[in-house]
């Protein structure tokens, strides 16, 4: 029986408007809908007065104009960067030469040979001012972020813990809407695992997610998000007890029921359950690359 992932797609906004979240959140979402970023990425600005933008987004002339706007008579103190997808960093320069914030982030973006371009791309032209690293603080007037390391979407993925309001921004980390993407070789689904689980072991008890809503139970949708990639490697290990033995064999038999377009994704997926698996000496592969690579149980 599939696990029952408590989706949640509802979404009241307006492109380009500054919504309330709570006393000290607010949230614009860029017009970027997409496949893979639902109604559009969701910028945060957290506090009042002085505040912090939280992914500016795509460089989409709107999108910036209406953070501006949005904090128009405030300071922006800092610029924090979940990770740097085009959907997510490119609008910080933007940002801070209107501003002069510095940006905050984990780390550039990973120059290692590419996989398949899937989602919104890397954006390789964005490096933070201040690197960032697991278990740092950063503190404006009024607001206090604990930075939390979780790659496996992408390596230098951070999530930030807003202490004042007991809530997590969960970037492509964590979302309410849909799984995240995992595609080698940026993406890595042991390590992706290892997050999961350092997020559901605190104490947050809502999530802010760069697309989509807010998450109310995390708890339980983090242990859902767990069960459901434990049972995709099992669907893979018995697609490769039934005789399968490439990643499109396996991805045509797993997401029969699935949008064909999504396919190429859920290739890049099946490819890091499979590294998992190798590596955890539950697959071997044979071939010169793990794309084109055969694969069988040991």
């Amino acid at each position: 029986m599939a696990v029952d992932i408590p989706f949640r797609r509802d979404l009241d906004f307006n492109y380009g408007e500054a919504r309330d979240l709570s006393p000290l959140v607010r949230r614009v979402i860029a017009e970027n809908p997409s496949l893979f970023t639902f109604r559009g990425t969701g910028t945060y600005i957290v506090g009042r007065g002085e505040v912090a933008i939280i992914d500016p987004g795509p460089d989409l002339a709107g999108h910036v104009a209406a953070l501006l706007d949005a904090v128009k008579g405030e300071t922006v103190s800092h610029i924090l960067i979940t990770h740097t997808h085009r959907d997510h960093s490119p609008a910080a320069a933007a940002i801070k030469q209107a501003t002069g914030a510095k940006t905050y982030g984990f780390a550039p973006h990973p120059r290692r040979e590419a996989g398949a371009e899937i989602e919104e791309g890397g954006d390789y032209d964005f490096a933070p001012d201040v690197l960032v690293p697991h278990g740092a603080v950063i503190e404006g007037r009024g607001w206090t972020f604990e930075a939390l390391h979780t790659p496996g979407h992408l390596s230098n993925h951070l999530c930030f813990a807003l202490r004042e309001e007991n809530a997590l921004f969960s970037g492509d980390h964590v979302m309410g809407w849909s799984t995240s993407i995992v595609s080698p070789p940026e993406g890595d689904m042991r390590a992706y695992f290892v997050s999961l689980r350092l997020v559901l072991a605190r104490e947050e008890q809502l999530f802010y997610p760069t697309h989509g809503a807010p998450v109310t139970e995390p708890r339980v949708l983090v242990a859902a998000l767990l069960a459901h990639r434990e049972e995709r490697e099992q669907q893979i290990i018995e697609t490769l007890k039934a005789g399968a033995k490439t990643i499109p064999e396996m991805v045509a038999i797993i997401y029969r029921d699935v949008d064909r377009r999504l396919h190429g994704a859920a290739g890049r997926s099946v490819l890091a359950h499979l590294l998992h698996l190798v590596e955890t000496g539950r697959a071997q592969a044979e071939g010169e690359t793990p794309e084109g690579a055969r694969y069988r149980l040991p």
